[in-house]
């Protein structure tokens, strides 16, 4: 991208930051926007000052109709992925309007009702055998590599399955819970800073809390790091590291699921209602707002 784009892309982010936005959202608009002005470099606007209500249309048009480059199966963008883009777009040009960019297209406030059976019918949860066998394939993963380059990996793929599964958090809750927000005494992490801005405490339970105590003392304690958190890569190379469980694990029904960290955490919360546990408590558990955002797990039952 020219310049012109890469300083306002920096100070978009930037400005996103400043109004208290997660880091799962500065990371998705970085990319939503990132893509959206190479689109228009692409198509000749090599300045945002001229960017019209035509070039945002068009674009919607575009992203609409081209295929997930994720999927060979030729499938479109899903509704909430477009959803997110929509989102990025009206705070980007709600950001120039509060830079002084007069001229600038007024916020789309586009986005797509999802249909609640189509929600349900996208969702792959993982049985509770499966979810055994995939934890107990780790040990088996990276063989080709050296321990030293083997051990973090699998340590990781641990604590992967120990928050996402065992406690049911979500990607950017797990990727940025800290060594001080657990509490081996009470049983208990603390997530800040959770969706919407909530903070709550989850429990673990005793397996749970055994897997991190065997992370945090027999291996993280030993590493010296610029930062205090439990993951000690990206929070990409989480889902990479499940992805290749996944491949690796010699089970033809895992290997057929879409698997991804979030489905983990609905694993979990499918689970928990199969085995008695209260929608109230559950919801509790996930951190949901309300209780329509649990109910979904009485139709996947």
């Amino acid at each position: 991208m020219n310049t012109n784009y890469n300083t306002i892309l920096t100070e978009y982010i930037t400005w996103l930051d400043t109004l208290g936005y997660s880091q799962d959202i500065l990371i998705g608009s970085k990319s939503n926007i990132k893509e959206f002005l190479e689109w228009l470099e692409k198509n000749k606007l090599h300045n945002i000052t001229h960017l019209t209500q035509k070039h945002i249309n068009d674009y919607f048009h575009y992203i609409e109709t081209r295929k997930n480059k994720y999927f060979k199966d030729g499938r479109l963008l899903s509704s909430s992925h477009l959803n997110k883009i929509y989102f990025s777009i009206d705070k980007l040009l709600e950001f120039l309007h509060q830079y002084g960019m007069k001229n600038a297209p007024l916020p789309t406030n586009k986005r797509i009702k999802q249909d609640r059976q189509e929600q349900i019918n996208k969702i792959e949860i993982l049985t509770q055998d499966e979810v055994k066998i995939l934890y107990n394939s780790i040990e088996n993963t990276y063989l080709r590599f050296c321990y030293a380059e083997r051990q973090p990996k699998q340590y990781e793929l641990k604590l992967v399955f120990a928050l996402c599964y065992g406690c049911g958090l979500r990607r950017s809750e797990a990727f940025n819970l800290q060594m001080q927000d657990v509490d081996f005494d009470k049983k208990t992490i603390f997530v800040r800073q959770g969706k919407n801005y909530k903070d709550r405490i989850v429990p673990m339970s005793s397996n749970v809390c055994n897997i991190l105590k065997d992370y945090i003392y027999n291996f993280r304690h030993r590493l010296k790091l610029d930062h205090n958190r439990l993951f000690i890569t990206g929070m990409q190379s989480m889902r990479l590291k499940l992805k290749y469980l996944q491949k690796s694990c010699d089970n033809e029904s895992i290997k057929a699921k879409r698997l991804t960290l979030h489905g983990l955490r609905h694993s979990i919360a499918t689970h928990l209602l199969q085995n008695g546990m209260s929608l109230e408590n559950i919801a509790l558990f996930l951190g949901h707002s309300s209780l329509d955002s649990t109910q979904i797990y009485t139709h996947l039952i």
